[in-house]
């Protein structure tokens, strides 16, 4: 099933929570709704409202990714030279040449998480000028067949602005996460 992730502009943390509240109140789970804001006291003040944890914000994961495959490049590419330059066949065969090449492959791993943690995810970096301003992105990830009840309570919701629609979490997550109760 394919979720959609709405974004949503607001200056006012106590409107947001009301929005989660009714949310909620429509069957839209608090794993899908979080909100990303400079104030984190603020949100933490507001028990419904569910803000992006600190792993979150920073680009790790999608700079792991980009790890792992310069690191599977790295890894074929010393398997292959020593299929072809025949070094397995200096006596010590195969094992260090592939304990080697794992190495360089968690090293490419650890290097991109490395990177990853000194950037702002970039999922995020549109927003970067709304949350420098004072602002608070309220963001959820949508079902189809939740989108007419978020239209009808947002109708409740002037001061809450519309600031467009993105990839969302995988519905295996969103699944997940509700079984095992993480927020």
């Amino acid at each position: 099933m394919k979720l959609l992730r709405h974004y949503f502009i607001s200056n006012n943390l106590d409107d947001l929570d009301l929005f989660e509240k009714q949310l909620g109140k429509e069957a839209i789970s608090p794993i899908q709704i979080h909100v990303l804001s400079n104030d984190v006291e603020g949100v933490l003040e507001h028990p419904h409202l569910y803000g992006v944890g600190s792993f979150m914000k920073l680009d790790i994961v999608r700079s792991g990714f980009i790890g792992a495959a310069v690191g599977a490049c790295i890894f074929s590419a010393v398997l292959m030279l020593t299929q072809y330059l025949g070094w397995y066949k200096s006596g010590a065969g195969w094992v260090p040449f592939i304990f080697l090449a794992l190495i360089l492959f968690w090293f490419c791993v650890w290097e991109g998480g490395f990177i990853g943690i000194q950037r702002k995810n970039t999922l995020f970096g549109k927003f970067k000028q709304v949350l420098k301003d004072g602002l608070h992105v309220f963001y959820i990830d949508l079902y189809p067949s939740q989108e007419l009840a978020l239209q009808q309570i947002l109708k409740l919701h002037p001061e809450v602005i519309f600031a467009g629609t993105g990839k969302a979490d995988p519905h295996w997550l969103v699944v997940l996460n509700q079984k095992i109760g993480m927020i």
